[in-house]
């Protein structure tokens, strides 16, 4: 699907009425190609503090060119601030004194991480001050422009080594949709994140996604299968000959079956291991919606949507763990949505089963063991065949309700999902990220 709307802005007359209008101008987004560099320029770093060495490290070892000593007369693709040691609310002028004479100095699509210890874990001053990380990152991502993104990665003491993996995507094009998020990052207590092939990071690994014949769905299996994966791709059985077509293109394996019934969570299980021996990636993306005003709304839609979005992630997740099923250091990625965070109107049974998507994170999080996480995404306006058939004007609204002021593509949640998947990522528990532009609505 295109954007007509930013298809006009390129044009003489819509580059007319753009400027004298002031309509939105959203810049084309750079998305990551395979074989590609991760980052396409210099990051400069900032702060010195208790994570500077090992972001310096992370860094290098991604082969990403560093600045030590940022000037406005640079260029930059991005900048990392460690703002870890701001200890009281005084500090934070660092903040200004680092981001305002660079901030004219970044390329297009530049990429802004600031991190910081989580305030959870402080008290007094130092918490109200790394609190504050949060306004200025999510403030900063709706003004900086240009198709830049900004995030905020509280790191945890102790979990400094464990960065490489979020850094890796929030500076590279891979989070093209992806601003003015928090991202934690703990202490793992068994796992060590091992070290990895970053063109080939799930190379070996088993891979099961629901809802995989078409859209979001097909993109993640192709996204997973770009990085090395294995895919188990299922879906209805109204949808096997397309599920089939792409696992048969991608070498996978397919299984249809709806996942609502009684014994799927079980036929799954007992599926991965007869055929592949357990499964390391679970992405539950198989969802549906059913709208009608609550005032409106039969029993039939309500309970069809949370059976589908909410308790057959919450069963197939608890069949795997109970048989075994899920090797060590495994991931579990929920798909919620940002109805789940703002809501929509007409949506209540939808927007209850992705806020429930990320109750099971919350919930499961602590209870996993073996290195296994559990994590969210929660996409925005996605353009995909069911958003282009929303009413034109709604569609526009919808996309142009963000800090990027355009739709994301189904590969900004996958690339998303193959971060949380990759074996690096072991320290990433518990997150729900939004790919969403950063909408206006909504925290």
């Amino acid at each position: 699907m295109t954007d007509r709307y930013q298809a006009f802005t390129k044009n003489p007359i819509g580059k007319m009425l753009v400027k004298n209008l002031g309509l939105p101008n959203p810049t084309p987004l750079e998305r990551w190609q395979g074989g590609s560099s991760l980052v396409n320029g210099t990051v400069a770093l900032g702060g010195k503090a208790r994570l500077s060495d090992a972001v310096a490290n992370a860094l290098a070892g991604l082969g990403i060119s560093t600045d030590l000593a940022a000037t406005a007369e640079g260029r930059y693709k991005g900048l990392v601030f460690d703002a870890t040691g701001l200890t009281e609310s005084a500090d934070l002028l660092a903040l200004q004194q680092f981001f305002t004479p660079l901030l004219r100095s970044l390329d297009r699509c530049a990429r802004v991480v600031v991190l910081g210890t989580p305030p959870e874990l402080l008290s007094g001053a130092e918490r109200v001050a790394q609190r504050a990380l949060e306004g200025f990152t999510r403030s900063l991502g709706k003004e900086i422009g240009r198709g830049a993104t900004v995030q905020l990665v509280y790191v945890a003491p102790g979990a400094e080594a464990s960065v490489t993996s979020t850094l890796a995507f929030l500076l590279s094009p891979k989070s093209a949709y992806v601003s003015g998020q928090v991202v934690r990052i703990g202490v793992t207590g068994t796992q060590e994140a091992p070290s990895v092939d970053w063109q080939q990071p799930l190379a070996g690994k088993i891979a099961i996604v629901t809802g995989a014949s078409r859209g979001i769905g097909e993109q993640i299996a192709r996204v997973l299968h770009r990085d090395g994966a294995t895919i188990l791709g299922i879906d209805v059985p109204q949808a096997a000959s397309e599920l089939q077509s792409v696992m048969k293109e991608l070498g996978g394996d397919s299984l249809t079956l709806d996942i609502t019934h009684a014994d799927a969570p079980q036929r799954i299980a007992h599926h991965v291991a007869e055929n592949h021996g357990g499964v390391d990636i679970v992405v539950h993306n198989a969802g549906i919606t059913r709208d009608k005003k609550l005032a409106n709304m039969a029993e039939d839609r309500w309970s069809s949507v949370i059976a589908v979005n909410l308790t057959a992630p919450e069963r197939i997740t608890r069949a795997l763990l109970d048989a075994g099923a899920i090797n060590a250091n495994g991931r579990i990625v929920g798909v919620a949505s940002i109805a789940g965070i703002a809501g929509n109107v007409g949506q209540t049974n939808y927007a209850a089963s992705k806020a429930g998507v990320i109750g099971f994170v919350d919930s499961l999080a602590e209870e996993l063991t073996d290195g296994i996480t559990i994590n969210a995404v929660a996409p925005g306006f996605i353009i995909t065949q069911m958003t282009a058939a929303v009413p034109f004007a709604t569609r526009e609204v919808g996309q142009r309700l963000n800090a990027m002021s355009q739709g994301g593509l189904p590969v900004d949640v996958a690339e998303t999902i193959a971060w949380y998947a990759s074996p690096a990522s072991t320290a990433v528990n518990g997150n729900v990220v939004r790919v969403c532009g950063q909408m206006m609505l909504g925290a």
